[in-house]
């Protein structure tokens, strides 16, 4: 049974009509299928979602993005690569379900797999932690990271989380600690590496594994530091300003190319990719082969110096902080505005009781 968002109203009544139509045995007893009239309501049913999902706001997005149905990453480990031997453990504390790692073949290369998974029913998505990774899973990731930048094993990841686990044992094992290793080993890693953001790319628990060569994006995919609904509620205090707080964060995959934190969009069929997923898969084993014959003929140190300045590069283009000529370098160059206003500010205290001691020399002066 498909599951339908709460805008897709109009696409399910003409879904359920055109089943009917397709039931010889109806109320009325056996009777002929009428395959015109199915033929022009699939018709209008591919016009309505082309023009529903060409003009989603950023909330309906966020809930395409997790939709039940959509693709995740066992399904793309599944389809997309062979000889696929999956690799468990970090070594310190145990297991983590929610992401699935290993060494598998690409187009006949070797590569390591890493994907975030959330599960495909209750009893998966529990066992999954609904695709939370907690610090284990990340101390795993970088396990492996480094066994394939060893043997320069190039590294392919699938992000699809809510974010990391927020919970008081993941706190008490060092969820935050483990993040930024991740981070740190994945901007140290020689080899080519890609990210594929398949649904949520939810805060650090997806940065920790989207530091990567290349970006990728699927067209209704979303990645941003926080949810809607928290961000509402930080900024709003109200949890139902999720549509104000979607475009505040600019969290598509349209705004995101825009701003230079993603490479390149990978185009979805009409009404999302879990309306097609062998469609989705073909989109995505191009593009992934695509950028991989980009990167391949790279040196190591070409590898990690576009990575560093890909990600040293981003949100340096807007503001009145100029980009600075050297973008090897975390310093920025602020325009003469910006050094005026930070030098009142430092010396704030001394500007206020020279203010003090002008303003009461210019009235005893003047009263004089």
């Amino acid at each position: 049974m498909r599951n339908y968002l709460n805008f897709e109203g109009e696409i399910k009544n003409l879904e359920n009509e055109v089943e009917k139509l397709k039931d010889p045995f109806n109320n009325e007893g056996l009777s002929e299928v009428d395959t015109k009239k199915i033929s022009k309501i699939q018709h209008e049913i591919d016009e309505k979602l082309k023009d529903v999902y060409s003009n989603l706001d950023p909330w309906q997005t966020t809930l395409v993005a997790r939709h039940e149905d959509r693709p995740k990453s066992k399904f793309f480990i599944d389809n997309l690569f062979d000889e696929f031997i999956p690799l468990s453990g970090d070594r310190f504390y145990g297991e983590d379900k929610s992401v699935l790692t290993g060494f598998a073949k690409f187009m006949g290369s070797s590569v390591l797999v890493i994907g975030q998974e959330k599960g495909e029913d209750l009893d998966t998505r529990i066992e999954r932690n609904f695709g939370m990774m907690r610090p284990e899973g990340y101390r795993k990731t970088i396990r492996l990271m480094r066994l394939a930048d060893k043997f320069k094993i190039p590294i392919i990841t699938f992000i699809d989380t809510p974010g990391a686990y927020p919970g008081v044992g993941a706190e008490d094992r060092g969820q935050a600690e483990a993040i930024a290793k991740t981070i740190e080993c994945s901007m140290e890693l020689m080899v080519p590496t890609i990210s594929v953001i398949i649904g949520e790319g939810g805060s650090g628990g997806a940065v920790a594994l989207a530091s990567s060569s290349k970006v990728l994006m699927l067209s209704n995919a979303i990645y941003s530091v926080i949810s809607p609904e928290g961000c509402a509620t930080i900024l709003w205090r109200d949890p139902t300003k999720t549509l104000e707080a979607a475009k505040a964060m600019k969290l598509s995959a349209k705004d995101l190319l825009d701003l230079n934190v993603i490479d390149e969009i990978i185009a979805e069929p009409i009404g999302g990719a879990h309306r097609d997923k062998e469609a989705t898969l073909e989109h995505v084993k191009n593009s992934i082969e695509k950028n991989f014959s980009e990167l391949k003929n790279l040196s190591p140190e070409e590898i990690i110096n576009n990575r560093k300045n890909k990600f040293l590069s981003i949100g340096r283009s807007r503001g009145f902080v100029k980009q600075s000529s050297n973008e090897t370098s975390l310093s920025m160059k602020a325009s003469l505005l910006t050094n005026i206003k930070d030098t009142i500010l430092f010396f704030k205290k001394e500007v206020a009781i020279f203010g003090l001691l002008f303003f009461i020399f210019l009235f005893f002066y003047f009263l004089l």
